[in-house]
């Protein structure tokens, strides 16, 4: 796999860049790369596309089984 080396980063922009990587909990190179194929290969879909995966997620959840009914009868059970 090739390998790049980046020269003359400017301070501020370095510590910004350490910041995230440990924020995503992520060495700076692999930070790098993420940034890199974000601004290289942007996964653009359409609104119909992510409406579409949206109600595929949606078919997966199965509907809670807790009623209100039942909230309120844990919340008062046990209570004078």
């Amino acid at each position: 796999m090739p390998a790049l080396t980046i020269k003359n980063i400017p301070d501020d922009l370095y510590e910004q860049l350490k910041l995230k990587a440990e924020l995503h909990r992520r060495s700076i190179n692999s930070e790098v790369l993420v940034y890199l194929e974000q601004a290289l290969r942007p996964n653009k879909i359409t609104p119909a596309e992510r409406l579409n995966r949206i109600e595929q997620l949606r078919a997966t959840i199965k509907p809670n089984p807790i009623t209100p009914q039942d909230i309120d009868l844990a919340i008062n059970s046990g209570r004078p």
